[in-house]
C-alpha cells in the first residue's frame, strides 16, 4: 500500500484520548478544527484490523436503541475528515498493513453524507492513495432510498443494512426513518441493488430483549429478505446508560438464529467488542 505521507494531507485531526477495551479494541476521540468531536474505533480481528469510522458529527436519523442519536445532528464531516480516521487509525498499529478492512459504522449516517464519503471511498480505494481492496469496505445505512439507489451506481462497495425488524409497526417505533422509507420501499430497492459475483447484502439485525426477538420476528424476518442475496448478523443490543432497552437472554438469542438458519440463511451472532470502553454498536457519543 501507498505510504500515506507520500501523498499531501493539508490537515490533521487532534487526538484527544484513546481508550483500550479487554479485548484489544481501542476507540480514539478526535477534535476536529473547529472544536467538535468524533469517535473512531480499531478492532481487532484474527488475523488483522478492522477501523470503524464516522460520517457525521452526531447524526440525524433518531434510532432508538443508538447512543449517538441522543447527541443529535451537529454536521457532516468533509471528506479529509473521513479519510484522516483512516490515516491516523492505522498510524496505531505496529504493522499498518494489517489493518485490511474500513467499515462506516460509526457515528452518522453515511448515505446522508453522500458526496463527502464517495469521494473518501474514492481515496480509500485507489491505488495511487489508500489503497485498500473495494471488497473490504463495507458502508452501513439505516435505508435511505434514493442514496442506496445512487451508491449501487456509484461505488462498488459492500452495503450494510440496519434493520432491525421484520414488519413495519416494529420498525416505525424503533427507527423514524421507516416511516419515510418503509420496509416495501426499501426491500425492493435492495433486490435491485447490483451486486458483484459471490456478493450479498449484510442485514444488521440489534435483538432487543421483548421488542424485536420472538420467533415470529425471525419468521418475518426470513419472509422479508426472501428472493434477495442476504446474510444476517445478530447483534445483542449493547446497553448504555438511561437506555429503556435490554439484551436478550442467549438461549433466545440461539432460538432466533436457528428459527432463520431453518430457513436457509447465513446468520452469524456478533458479539461487539469495545462495550467495557462504550466503543460497541450503538454506543459512540462525543455530546453531553
Amino acid at each position: 500500500r501507498s505510504d500515506p505521507s507520500s501523498f499531501c494531507i493539508i490537515s490533521r485531526l487532534k487526538i484527544i484520548k484513546t481508550d483500550i477495551s479487554l479485548d484489544g479494541t481501542k476507540k480514539v476521540l478526535f477534535e476536529l478544527e473547529d472544536g467538535n468531536r468524533i469517535e473512531s474505533v480499531l478492532i481487532p480481528e484474527k488475523n488483522h484490523f478492522t477501523a470503524c469510522i464516522s460520517s457525521q458529527v452526531g447524526c440525524a436519523m433518531g434510532c432508538k436503541f443508538c447512543l449517538t442519536a441522543r447527541q443529535g445532528f451537529i454536521r457532516n464531516l468533509k471528506s479529509s475528515e473521513i479519510i484522516n480516521q483512516v490515516i491516523q487509525i492505522r498510524e496505531l498499529l505496529d504493522q499498518p498493513e494489517k489493518l485490511t478492512n474500513i467499515v462506516f459504522m460509526g457515528m452518522g449516517e453515511p448515505l446522508a453524507n453522500f458526496e463527502a464519503v464517495k469521494k473518501a471511498v474514492n481515496n480509500i480505494i485507489s491505488p495511487d492513495a489508500l489503497n485498500f481492496s473495494r471488497r473490504r469496505v463495507t458502508l452501513s445505512t439505516c435505508g435511505l432510498v434514493p442514496e442506496i439507489e445512487r451508491l449501487g451506481k456509484d461505488l462498488p462497495i459492500n452495503l450494510a443494512v440496519s434493520l432491525n425488524a421484520g414488519d413495519d409497526k416494529t420498525r416505525n417505533m424503533l427507527m423514524p426513518i421507516n416511516k419515510k422509507y418503509p420496509l416495501k420501499k426499501l426491500i425492493d430497492t435492495l433486490k435491485n441493488f447490483p451486486l458483484h459475483k459471490g456478493r450479498r447484502i449484510t442485514f444488521e439485525y440489534i435483538l432487543i430483549r421483548d421488542i424485536n426477538d420472538r420467533l415470529s420476528d425471525a419468521t418475518n424476518l426470513a419472509r422479508l429478505l426472501k428472493n434477495i442475496r442476504a446474510k444476517i448478523n445478530l447483534i445483542p443490543f449493547n446497553r448504555y446508560d438511561g437506555s429503556p432497552f435490554e439484551e436478550p437472554d442467549e438461549k433466545r438469542i440461539l432460538a432466533f438464529q436457528d428459527e432463520l438458519i431453518r430457513k436457509n440463511y447465513t446468520v452469524t451472532i456478533r458479539k461487539s467488542k469495545g462495550a467495557d470502553i462504550s466503543a460497541a454498536c450503538g454506543q459512540l457519543i462525543t455530546g453531553p
